[in-house]
């Protein structure tokens, strides 16, 4: 469940992030205020109060959607609250990653792709996203780390992660060094295997890159 959450979360944060940096770097003002006040308002609320908002203030929302449907007890589960809100809070993080990434391109390669006449979706996808990916990737894997010990915030709205079952345990057997200790260690281990995948990431987005200087 913790790893189900932490992915899920991240295409959502991928999504919002990779958005919001396109709209920050907009040359419409509109957009970089939208993608702004996106950043901004999230990165200003701690990840456990949008965990309890998202969780706790759709439910008249969501009961109101019922009663027009006609589905009765319709509600957002907290699978569903837990990647919402810790995907907003990692795409918030990402915009600037991503915008950082973009603003490092060269203009020149833009410029150069409009000579060969290529339009502004293929600049972007053959010549832009590679590069950004590439610079983006360790600022990016430092926020997965964290996400993924964010997941423990999703305990307090009942679901069952390592976290719950920890409480659930300790609960029980009134052992709470031991489970909590082991909760650490699957934690721990969950991160190694993450960082052992993005150095392996890593190292195959700079392939060309590391060619091009030797």
């Amino acid at each position: 469940m913790t790893v189900k959450l932490a992915l899920s979360a991240l295409f959502l944060g991928l999504v919002l992030g990779l958005l919001g940096a396109l709209a920050k770097t907009s040359p419409y003002k509109p957009l970089q205020w939208l993608g702004g006040f996106y950043s901004t308002l999230v990165r200003g609320v701690p990840e456990l109060l949008w965990v309890l908002l998202i969780y706790f203030g759709t439910v008249s929302l969501m009961n109101r959607l019922g009663e027009l449907l006609n589905i009765p007890g319709l509600e957002l589960n907290a699978f569903a609250a837990g990647v919402i809100a810790l995907g907003l809070c990692f795409g918030a993080y990402a915009t600037e990653v991503f915008r950082g990434a973009i603003l490092a391109i060269p203009k020149g390669h833009r410029e150069a792709g409009l000579a060969l006449g290529l339009s502004k979706g293929r600049i972007f996808s053959k010549l832009i996203l590679p590069q950004m990916w590439r610079i983006a990737l360790p600022g990016l894997g430092n926020l997965f780390m964290i996400l993924m010990k964010d997941t423990a915030l999703v305990s307090v709205i009942g679901l069952e992660e390592i976290m719950r079952h920890s409480q659930i345990a300790v609960t029980v057997s009134k052992q709470p060094f031991t489970f909590y200790m082991v909760a650490a260690i699957i934690y721990l281990g969950l991160t190694v295997l993450a960082m052992t995948g993005m150095h392996f990431m890593e190292k195959r987005a700079a392939r060309g890159f590391v060619r091009a200087n030797q």
